[in-house]
């Protein structure tokens, strides 16, 4: 059979969660590549599979993606395998799979375990529409734009910093519904729903334990602010400062301040 490579999501907490074809595929390749050797020994043990493990990790990639693609050219069969879940989603992997479509190789995908998939439906929250954003962004303008978004935000975040990422939700939206899931399919596994604003009081002093993926209701639709913004400019053009006269108006048309201050610039 010639060369290619067969991309295995691996469980993300319960080692029961892995599928039949990935641990067909992981007994028939050649090399298996993955993050930790060590954690991915461990399933290969529990199901008795042997293989040959090669790191394939973020600091090893673009040299590691060279050498395994001229083993694939040869013939081999290589699985690819990030600690848990599916590879490229927020782990290593790109470089590889890019590298095969550009030397022409076969790309198989297999389906398996996602946490953003398992959180998105554990929210409880609009799953029509949802976007990753894989781990939120630490400057605070590009936060904002992310909850500001249409659709369900699904993403991942550090223990120690979400209490911060909901405190900056909570002073956009403080009603947007919210999911933490944490400790996903694990002994633990623990999903709180409730207000941005309820949230953030949470867990300001008492941040969560273990891996945690954040869903963030869709944002309401922006109001049409052009009576309220034209206003504004009509005070702002009599003398009054931006920010009071977008206060102003806000208060006698029941319009978001912030908005009207937005819009302005």
């Amino acid at each position: 059979m010639s060369g290619r490579l067969i991309v295995c999501p691996t469980p993300i907490g319960n080692l029961e969660d892995v599928t039949l074809r990935v641990l067909a595929a992981l007994r028939e390749a050649d090399i298996v590549a993955c993050e930790d050797t060590r954690r991915t020994r461990v399933l290969l043990d529990r199901y008795g599979v042997k293989a040959r493990l090669e790191s394939y990790h973020e600091h090893n990639e673009r040299q590691r993606a060279s050498e395994l693609v001229g083993l694939m050219r040869g013939g081999a069969v290589v699985a690819l395998v990030s600690d848990a879940g599916m590879p490229l989603v927020s782990d290593p992997g790109f470089v590889l799979v890019q590298a095969c479509v550009a030397a022409g190789l076969a790309v198989e995908v297999l389906p398996g375990p996602s946490a953003a998939l398992a959180a998105v439906v554990a929210s409880a929250l609009p799953a029509d529409r949802w976007r990753f954003e894989g781990f939120l962004s630490r400057k605070r303008a590009e936060l904002e734009e992310t909850f500001r978004a249409p659709e369900t935000v699904v993403a991942f975040e550090s223990p120690r910093r979400l209490a911060k990422s909901l405190a900056v939700l909570a002073e956009l939206d403080p009603d947007r519904p919210v999911a933490v899931c944490r400790e996903l399919t694990k002994v633990h596994e623990e999903v709180v729903r409730g207000t941005a604003a309820d949230l953030a009081s949470r867990y300001a002093d008492a941040p969560p334990r273990g891996e945690v993926a954040l869903v963030v209701g869709p944002a309401a639709p922006e109001p049409d602010l052009g009576p309220a913004l034209n206003a504004v400019k009509r005070l702002i053009e009599a003398g009054a400062k931006p920010r009071a006269a977008a206060s102003v108006v806000a208060e006698l048309t029941g319009t978001s301040a912030n908005a009207l201050y937005r819009a302005l610039n």
